[in-house]
C-alpha cells in the first residue's frame, strides 16, 4: 500500500481527509481513523504534516504486512469518525504485539 492508495482509500470512504494514529489500547495495535480532517479550519497540521504523517502510518501498516486488512476493514465497515469517536482499525500481528514500541 502506499500513502496516496491509504489517503484515497479514507476520503472515498468518509469524503474527507481525516487524521489517522497509531495506538496501542490494551495490548492491541490499531491505526485509528480519527475525527479531526485536513480541510477544518481548527486542523492542527499543515498539509505536508498531514501527509508525513499518512506516510509515517502506511509504513507501519506495510511493516506489520496488514495492507490488505487495512484496506478492507475500511472499506467494509459501516463506522465513520465523528467528534470524540475514532474509527479502531485492529492490527493482527500474530502475538508480535510486544515488539512493537509505541
Amino acid at each position: 500500500m502506499t500513502p496516496e492508495e491509504l489517503y484515497e482509500l479514507i476520503v472515498a470512504k468518509w469524503g474527507k481527509s481525516y487524521d489517522l494514529q497509531v495506538r496501542r489500547i490494551q495490548g492491541t495495535i490499531y491505526v485509528q481513523v480519527m475525527w479531526k480532517y485536513l480541510e477544518q479550519a481548527s486542523f492542527p497540521l499543515t498539509d505536508d504534516e498531514y501527509f508525513d504523517r499518512i506516510t509515517t502510518v502506511t509504513n507501519y501498516i506495510n511493516g506489520w504486512n496488514n495492507a490488505e486488512s487495512v484496506r478492507s476493514f475500511i472499506e467494509e465497515t459501516k463506522e465513520r469518525p465523528r467528534l470524540g469517536k475514532a474509527v479502531s482499525i485492529p492490527i493482527d500481528l500474530g502475538g508480535r504485539e510486544s515488539e512493537w514500541d509505541l
